[in-house]
C-alpha cells in the first residue's frame, strides 16, 4: 500500500539510506535529491561548537537542494559526535575506526542531530537534539571480534557502529531517543509537518 499524499511535495536532501528508511517506515511519501554541499569545506567555515555545527549542515543541505525546487519542502539532516571536546567525522579506514573506538572506550560521547526544512531556498524551520552514549570499558580482544564481525559497513557512520545490529555490544548506557541516534530526529519533524498541515494531524 503507498503512503497517502501530502498537501506539499517532500524532498530529502540526503543520500543516507537510514534517513530514507526512517521516512519510508513513518509514512512518508518523498523523493530524493542529494545536496551538493561539501561538508569537509563547510566545516572549515562553520562554528566548530557540535550543536550549531550540526544544525548548520543540515540547513545547508536543505537550503542547496531547495534554491533548485521551487514550491517543494526540503528535509536537511546532518549528524555531528562529540567526545571530550573533539569532535570525529566518519572513519576513512578500519584502522581509523578502530583509533576512534579506542578514544571513545570507557567514555560518554554525544550525537549531535539537525533537521532543517527549507522552502524556496529559505530555512523555515531547524531543530537539533541531543544523545548521550557511554561505551563500555571492553577489551582490546572484543573489539577486534567486533570489527571483524561489523566489518566495513561501520565507515558509514560518524561512530563507527550500527544500534540495530552488533554495536549494542560496545555499550554499557544509552540516553537519548532512537531516531536522533540514528541522525534523523523524526518525532519533531513529524510534528513541524502536521502544523504545517503537510501530513494529516
Amino acid at each position: 500500500m503507498n503512503p497517502p499524499a501530502t498537501t506539499m511535495p517532500l524532498l530529502l536532501a540526503s543520500g543516507s539510506q537510514i534517513r530514507a528508511d526512517l521516512l519510508r517506515g513513518a509514512g512518508l511519501p518523498f523523493d530524493i535529491c542529494v545536496s551538493p554541499v561539501d561538508e569537509d569545506e563547510a566545516k572549515k567555515r562553520l562554528s566548530k561548537d557540535p550543536t550549531a555545527l550540526a544544525a548548520a549542515l543540515g540547513e545547508l543541505k536543505a537550503q542547496a537542494v531547495s534554491e533548485e525546487t521551487k514550491g517543494v519542502l526540503v528535509i536537511g539532516a546532518d549528524q555531528v559526535l562529540s567526545c571530550d571536546g573533539r569532535n570525529f567525522d566518519k572513519p576513512r579506514s578500519m584502522d581509523e575506526a578502530r583509533k576512534n573506538l579506542l578514544f571513545m572506550r570507557g567514555k560518554t560521547h554525544t550525537l549531535h542531530s539537525g533537521v532543517a526544512l527549507a522552502l524556496n531556498g529559505e530555512i523555515v524551520w531547524s531543530h537539533t537534539e541531543l544523545a548521550h552514549l557511554t561505551m563500555r570499558d571492553f577489551s582490546e580482544k572484543f573489539l577486534d571480534h567486533y570489527l571483524r564481525l561489523a566489518g566495513e559497513k561501520i565507515m558509514k557512520s560518524v561512530g563507527c557502529y550500527q544500534l540495530e545490529s552488533v554495536g549494542i555490544q560496545l555499550f554499557e548506557k544509552i540516553e537519548g531517543t532512537y531516531f536522533t541516534i540514528l541522525g534523523l530526529p523524526l518525532l519533531p519533524l513529524l510534528a513541524e509537518l502536521r502544523q504545517r498541515k503537510v501530513i494529516p494531524s
